[in-house]
């Protein structure tokens, strides 16, 4: 889930000293952030700054050091660390529809008191009446008026449009990296923090990659599950001749479909719900990016890992589940695996007759 801090193009984190801490608002997921800014505050996913600092191995280290299991995903104990190191004091936790171990997490942050907010998705996307609710009571938590974030809405798909337009860019005029799709979708779970910086650079990004050759690569794969924790998949891939035009859940983050209301918005959004919203998303994927092939990436001792076997069985693909724990580069085995996944991809490829990846 690392994002750039060298190229003044891309998404990068804001100085997180630099900030009012009264304002930060930090968030366990992705949440309706068009209320956080609605209400004149800064979303910081705590997700990003703990993958993007140094010392990302260490926070994990420090969070079982201070209590946290060691047989708990790592990005709970790097969200656990990152608001520790940067003295955060509000928190919007979702505790339905994200990771089993938020409403746990919740509770030490009460314990320690930081003031936390809970958010819940619905456990059905057609449950709107739930969905509204959980809309407005997070309204009211932030002391703004509803319909302010509806206005807010409005101005953020604007800025999000321009991420869809890289996404498409990836894909059908292959100009843009794996990575750099993976970077700028993750990213716009806050928008950096600052949506007017983050639409500057997704402009400026748009016309530095229309001087762009086409990548070379022939291989189209998808990368599915969770942003990856490991730092080094996606520039590997490329070295391999693996081209990724598909980050599943990251392209979520962007709010894809076009929709009018707010509820509208978060019920189409495919994260917190069943497998079946994500596997129609892959399924449309394939057909549509000419995908050959995919990495299903899966968190150590995440619940969802169990979805695996359901999307072996539907989907009629290659797939290649990359297990990983901590933050860090993948290690000889794990690349040895991708390796010989590719491989197996390319062969198959070069059997049969080569699709356009255009549209």
């Amino acid at each position: 889930m690392n994002l750039k801090f060298n190229d003044h193009l891309l998404p990068t984190l804001p100085i997180m000293e630099d900030l009012p801490l009264d304002k930060i608002v930090g968030i366990t997921s992705t949440i309706p952030i068009e209320i956080v800014f609605a209400a004149g505050y800064i979303p910081i996913d705590l997700n990003n700054i703990f993958i993007c600092d140094r010392y990302a191995y260490r926070m994990v280290e420090d969070a079982e050091s201070s209590g946290l299991p060691r047989n708990t995903c790592a990005w709970i104990k790097g969200i656990y660390s990152a608001v520790r190191k940067y003295h955060i004091k509000k928190i919007v936790s979702v505790i339905q529809g994200d990771c089993s171990n938020n409403q746990a997490l919740m509770e030490i942050f009460q314990s320690e008191g930081i003031e936390t907010v809970p958010f819940a998705y619905p456990h059905s996307k057609t449950d709107k009446r739930f969905l509204h609710d959980q809309l407005m009571m997070l309204a009211d938590n932030l002391g703004v008026d509803y319909t302010k974030a509806e206005e807010m809405k409005q101005r953020l798909d604007a800025i999000r449009a321009k991420v869809h337009e890289i996404d498409r860019i990836t894909w059908v005029e292959n100009t843009v990296t794996g990575e750099e799709n993976h970077i700028w979708t993750v990213s716009t779970s806050d928008l950096m923090g600052d949506y007017t910086v983050f639409e500057e650079r997704a402009i400026r990004f748009l016309k530095l990659v229309q001087e762009r050759e086409p990548a070379q690569h022939n291989l189209r794969i998808g990368v599915i599950g969770i942003p990856p924790i490991c730092e080094d998949l996606y520039p590997f891939l490329s070295s391999i001749g693996a081209h990724v035009v598909f980050n599943e859940i990251q392209r979520q983050f962007s709010m894809p479909y076009p929709t009018k209301t707010l509820v509208e918005q978060y019920s189409q959004y495919t994260y917190p719900y069943d497998i079946f919203s994500r596997l129609e998303d892959m399924q449309e994927a394939i057909k549509e990016r000419n995908i050959k092939g995919f990495i299903h990436y899966v968190q150590s001792f995440c619940h969802r890992h169990i979805h695996d076997s359901i999307i072996r069985k539907h989907v009629q693909l290659p797939i290649l589940t990359l297990d990983c724990d901590r933050p860090g580069p993948l290690d000889g085995a794990m690349k040895t695996r991708i390796e010989a996944f590719v491989e197996m991809l390319k062969y198959h490829e070069s059997e049969t007759p080569v699709e356009s990846g255009r549209r």
